[in-house]
């Protein structure tokens, strides 16, 4: 597969608290060619993460152990960094100011990450 070039070097946080999910969304990352931030299994890892990590995009779990991220998107909207979440569940539960970004429908194909990282890198 060839690496799109827009996508090359980007520099994106994961947040998933799911081990396997986590190592898969890595694994994708890397075929795209992007460069894995963290990733963070904890909100006060990903909180941390996204104030003091060069990055310019986030993939966020709505849901890290029972554990909304909404604080990690507040702070990466107020850093002007784009984001998209990751979820089980479609947009249910995603407050009306996190509905403009993009939501990943788990479990998603490598496709569909690229087309978000795609609109990300855009916006970014």
């Amino acid at each position: 597969m060839t690496i799109p070039a827009q996508l090359a070097g980007l520099r994106v946080l994961v947040v998933e608290d799911e081990m396997m999910v986590s190592m898969l969304i890595e694994d994708m990352l890397g075929d795209l060619g992007c460069h894995v931030v963290g990733p963070a299994a904890r909100l006060d890892e990903a909180l941390s993460l996204a104030q003091t990590a060069e990055l310019d995009c986030a993939v966020l779990d709505v849901n890290l152990g029972g554990q909304s991220t909404f604080p990690v998107a507040d702070l990466l909207r107020e850093k002007g960094a784009p984001f998209a979440f990751a979820t089980g569940y479609g947009d249910a539960g995603l407050r009306d100011v996190d509905r403009a970004s993009p939501v990943l429908q788990k479990p998603f194909r490598e496709v569909d990450l690229r087309r978000v990282l795609e609109s990300l890198a855009v916006k970014g």
